[in-house]
This record gives C-alpha cells, structure tokens and sequence, in this order.
C-alpha cells in the first residue's frame, strides 16, 4: 500500500484520479460493484432476519431457533450445512465453492440475559414479555455476515471466481464460548482468512486488541447444619465464598491497571436457617494479554484453596473457557478501511436520529443522534478500550480482520436495554447492509490480490512464529451445555 496515483472505476462508471494513499480509496472494478448490486439486493433479507433474530433473543447456548433460521436460508441458497459441530447443537458451518482461497465469515445471534426492552427510548418491557435482548445487536450481526456471505457466493458465481465460502454459525459469544469451542474441535481449520464485523456506536476498522480472559467458576462444599441450633455442625460454603470475593478484592490493589475482574455469585444458599452446604463463584478476570490473565488467574486459584482451607470445606474449579487478545493484521485492516470509506457509513433518517437523541437524553447523555462518518484507521494499534470477544481464538489460526458498523446511538452504553431497543429498531439493519458490503468487498480483495494474500500471512506467519498458538482450554473438553441442550 503506497501513495500513488490511483486509477479507478467507481460505481457510476466514472474514471477518476486520485492522489490520496490507497488505503483511502477502494479499488472498485466490475466484480466489487456486482457485489455491491447483490447486496443491495439482499436488504430486505437482511432486515427481515434482523428482526426476526431480535423477536427470537436467546441467549447462549439456547440459539435454537436463531441458528436454525440463518442455516436454513443459507441452506437454501446452495450452501452445504453441517449442523450441531464442536458439540453444540447451535453451531453450524454453511459452506459454498471448492478450493481455495477459503473465506471465512463469521456470524453471531446470541443475546443477553434480562436487558430485553421495547424499540422505545424509554426503559419498557417488550409487549411479548420475553426478558433477554440483543444489547450487543448480534441479531444484526448474524443478518450481516449472512447477507455477505450470499453475496459473495453470487458475485463468485458470476465471474466464477474460484475458492470456497465458508460461514461459520458461532453460538454463546457472549460467554466467549462458542468459537473457543469450535477452534478446539478443528472447525476452522483449512481456512485462509477471516472476516467479521461488530455493530458499534462508531463505524471504523478496528485497531484494538480488545482483552484476553478466562472464564471460571469455583464451587464450595461444605456441611449443613442448623443456623441457630448448632452451627457448629456446619461448615459454610457461603463462608467461602465471600472470602475468595473479599481476598480477591484485596488483591486488586495489587494487580495493574489493565486488569479487570468481575464476578457474580450464582448459588449462596437456601435459607438464612440452613447453614449452607454449596455455594459457587463465577468469575471473569482480564487482562491486555495471555499471559498476565494467565498470572492471575494462579493467584485466584491460590485464593480459593485458601478460602476453601479457612472454611473447612472442599472446593472445585472448573475453567469454561477462555480468549486471547485479537491478533491485529495490518494488510487486512487497510484493504477493510478503503472498502469500508468507499461504502460509507449507514445513512439514518431524522426518525432515527431522533429516537437516539432521546434515547441520549434519558441517559443523561450528549443528545448526538447516530455517527455519520466513517473514522480514519489509527496509524497505531490503539489502548484496550476492554471487553473480550472469541473472534481472537480464529485470528490466531488464519490472518483476519474486524470492522464496526455504527447501529445506535453515539455513546450509548453497550450491553444494555438502550442498545437492545435500538437494534429492535427496523433501520438498525442499515448497520448490517453496509457491514455486508464490506464484507463482501474485502473477501473479493483477498480473493482477486495475490499480493494482499501473501502479505497478510506474512504478517500472521510472522506473530505465530513468535508465539504459537495454544488453545486455552484443554484438548477435547466439552461446552457445558444448559439443560435445555443436553442431549
């Protein structure tokens, strides 16, 4: 990527010249605006699966009828469908072409627990009732990643460009399970490069590693006995637990700033009479790379043996998973900025804008309305902004790249029932339409440019020789599957 004059054909057919660095300006030849047509095509598709994954917001490892929706009209389209791979039943791997280069596109459909909310700007429970929301509008993503992938398929069709599309249908991102799990079965393996998108409060490329994690809980048995009675016949797993939560809230003083740990307490007993027998833990700690997460996670398993000894009961940890940090790639982000520049941000209407400005202000926030432009690429990798995501696990076994598409409101907080009520809104898939056009755009880049291929491995080959890649959770473990899954 260098400065130069660049000759291109933009979508109305005009030759323009050009000064700017390449990075700035998409080079749009016929396939590119083919696919753009294709997209444009798909919107009312895309909008439709949307809101129906908005209606359906299950949550993770409960993505029954979400992964079956997108499935099927990928299925229907001419991809083949492997349905339940790495051992849950909503995963799925909808594959198109043969050869490479292998494309790889992820979706996400999962939602969040209990921040469920109307499409108003005001806190309002849905007319159905149902509880759960898409605060993190992966209703949008999964409808995105779809559209892109049928687009690219058909541009491919057209010009009968070779390689292979692959979407994978990747369940419980929000626990950061589904493609840690799917990556330790081999699911991704083959795959020459990775693509996936994130709606956002911005519209950029993203320049951010995001957090390495784990996530883990820690279960308490004790000895019951009568709280007033005798106690002394007792031994407290509640006991135990406030004293890892207060041990490890002593040892934050002692941990650096990057670092963050959080927990809740799913189980701390019955009765205020019964002393309790079992109690558990559910932690979350973070930190800007593995290894650091890796360092306090021992000193956190230190703390629960220890609080499981002053307690006099037994103590279990089980690891459910855990992420690295995203593995940026430097040729990939450049070729998503020029696509994504060309594209340009989602146009809202003032209806939309007016919808977020109150939204805004009932949050006591800057009443800004939606973004409008599309934020230059940072010359630098960017502060960890935080937050983890298991898109980092497929980063690691192929070159990849992520963009954010803007779908609500400037500032609003994420995973929260504001969020979940913008991406209920019918325009939030405007997100997920430019989304799919850039999608598309950079894995015809990727399929077209020898020499964007050989130089995003470059960079993949370069990172992985320095540190390999190891899969955070052991070999062959399974997803702990909510009971409605269990077969």
């Amino acid at each position: 990527m260098t400065q130069s004059i660049k000759l291109f054909i933009a979508v109305t057919g005009l030759i323009v010249l050009s000064l700017q660095p390449v990075v700035a300006i998409a080079d749009v030849g016929l396939e590119k605006q083919v696919a753009i047509e294709k997209v444009d095509d798909l919107q009312p598709i895309i909008q439709s699966l949307s809101m129906e994954l908005w209606n359906f917001s299950e949550i993770a490892l409960e993505e029954t009828r979400s992964a079956k929706l997108l499935a099927d009209v990928l299925e229907k389209e001419g991809f083949s469908v492997e349905r339940g791979v790495a051992d849950m039943p909503t995963a799925f791997v909808a594959s198109w072409g043969q050869g490479g280069p292998v494309i790889g596109i992820l979706a996400e459909y999962d939602a969040l627990p209990n921040i469920g909310n109307a499409p108003v700007p005001t806190e309002q429970a849905r007319e159905d009732g149902h509880p759960h929301g898409q605060g993190c509008g992966h209703n949008l993503f999964g409808a995105g990643s779809v559209g892109a992938a049928i687009a690219l398929k058909r541009t491919m069709e057209q010009f009968d460009i070779p390689g292979t599309v692959r979407l994978f249908g990747s369940p419980a991102e929000e626990t950061v399970v589904g493609k840690v799990y799917m990556a330790n079965a081999g699911v991704f393996d083959g795959i020459d490069v990775t693509l996936d998108w994130h709606p956002f409060y911005l519209t950029e490329v993203s320049n951010d590693t995001g957090q390495a994690m784990n996530n883990f809980q820690v279960e308490f048995f004790g000895r019951a006995a009568h709280g007033a009675h005798d106690p002394w016949n007792g031994r407290s797993a509640l006991d135990a637990v406030e004293i890892m939560n207060h041990a490890v809230n002593m040892m934050r003083e002692h941990i650096e700033p990057s670092a963050r740990i959080h927990y809740v307490i799913p189980d701390g007993g019955e009765a205020p009479n019964v002393v309790p027998a079992y109690a558990k833990d559910w932690y979350y700690v973070r930190d800007d790379n593995r290894p650091k997460v890796l360092k306090n996670y021992e000193w956190m398993l230190q703390i629960a043996e220890a609080a499981a000894m002053a307690t006099q009961t037994t103590h279990k940890v089980t690891l459910i998973t855990g992420v690295h940090e995203l593995l940026l790639n430097r040729p990939l982000q450049e070729a998503a900025q020029a696509n994504l520049e060309y594209v340009g941000a989602p146009e809202f209407s003032e209806d939309d804008h007016a919808f977020a400005r109150d939204l805004q202000k009932n949050l006591d926030i800057e009443p800004l309305g939606y973004p409008t432009q599309v934020s230059p690429l940072a010359d630098d990798v960017q502060p960890v902004s935080g937050g983890s995501t298991d898109v980092a696990e497929v980063t690691r076994l192929a070159p990849g790249v992520s963009i954010y598409v803007a779908t609500a409101g400037t500032d609003l907080p994420w995973h929260s029932w504001a969020t979940a009520a913008s991406h209920g809104r019918p325009n939030a898939s405007r997100g997920a339409v430019v989304a799919a056009k850039v999608l598309a755009l950079t894995a015809l880049d990727f399929l077209l440019d020898e020499d964007l291929r050989v130089a995003a491995k470059a960079v993949f080959d370069e990172e992985m020789e320095k540190n390999p890649y190891v899969s955070p959770i052991p070999k062959g473990q399974k997803p702990i599957l909510p009971e409605s899954q269990q077969r």
